[in-house]
């Protein structure tokens, strides 16, 4: 017989009750390219298991700072140097745009010319139906008119391509940690080999 309050719930495993908790939760609080928990609910991940752009951002960039990715800009104004030129080891801080309310932050990997750069980010691309994946270099292209990187494309994996939106960018935030020193890697997002020959096959098309 059923004890009272059960309410049928003895049947869903413990795990799978806390990881739909949590993944309730998070999707209220999450931007437009929304997490998934259960793609990083492993035990040897170190960040948050349902893994945003801050604490990765912060994470490989070393820049200390928190809050929601919109809010990483007018905090970073006399604590680091900011500016509109891409450099390694530099946050991208994207504005709120459209349905991305809380904004996004990225991690510039590499400088390939005054249009493209490369990214390491999170919460951006669902990777093999699943939300909530790192992307390490990955592209980005500059289509402000002003070659000022005030408007971006991405690379987005469901599309195999760069995708069509311009989002607008406050600026880069400069790191202070030395450009040589070798980033912890945290987690793995499962598809990251494969969008990565998608991605570099298709370099050709986005070229000055």
């Amino acid at each position: 017989m059923r004890k009272e309050g059960d309410k049928g719930d003895r049947h869903i495993p413990a795990d799978m009750r806390k990881n739909l908790a949590a993944l309730a939760l998070l999707v209220c609080a999450s931007p437009v390219i929304a997490e998934d928990y259960a793609g990083f609910a492993r035990s040897d991940t170190e960040l948050e298991a349902y893994l945003q752009c801050v604490p990765y951002a912060r994470e490989v960039s070393g820049i200390q700072i928190y809050g929601d990715a919109y809010t990483w800009w007018d905090q970073a104004q006399g604590r680091y140097a900011t500016g509109t030129a891409p450099r390694p080891g530099a946050v991208m801080a994207f504005r709120p745009h459209r349905s991305m309310q809380l904004g996004h932050v990225a991690a510039v990997s590499h400088v390939l010319d005054s249009r493209r750069i490369l990214l390491d980010h999170a919460n951006w691309s669902p990777i093999n139906g699943r939300r909530g994946q790192i992307e390490k270099d990955v592209l980005a292209v500059d289509v402000s008119p002003a070659n000022d990187w005030s408007q971006v494309r991405v690379w987005y994996a469901p599309l195999g391509k760069v995708g069509t939106t311009a989002w607008p960018v406050e600026g880069f935030i400069y790191s202070n940690r030395p450009a040589q020193q070798p980033r912890r890697q945290l987690a793995l997002a499962p598809a990251r080999k494969e969008t990565s020959r998608r991605f570099l096959s298709a370099f050709a098309a986005y070229a000055d």
